[in-house]
């Protein structure tokens, strides 16, 4: 399996692929489901290894890990996904 950050990394450095609409399902601990959000709402930050920022509805970043990431569904289509929470 190709890990998330591969995944992550290719949306934003391959044009040919990146050049698509990118949700992101990861796995909110709170609202115990798996939550899809829009990668424009995603956040990198260089140097940061463990996770990426989510912009809230409100502004507000709060830090998702890559371990809590599910799915990655490019134009429609699942292109990643791993097994529900551990």
């Amino acid at each position: 399996m190709t890990p998330i950050h591969e995944v992550i990394n290719r949306i934003v450095w391959d044009t040919e692929f990146g050049n698509a609409h990118f949700v992101i399902g990861y796995y909110d601990r709170v609202c115990q489901r798996v939550v899809r959000v829009s990668f424009e709402r995603i956040r990198l930050e260089r140097g940061q290894h463990f996770g990426f920022d989510l912009i809230g509805g409100d502004g507000e970043a709060r830090m998702v890990p890559y371990h809590r990431v599910r799915e990655v569904v490019r134009n429609g289509v699942l292109v990643w996904s791993r097994p529900g929470p551990v």
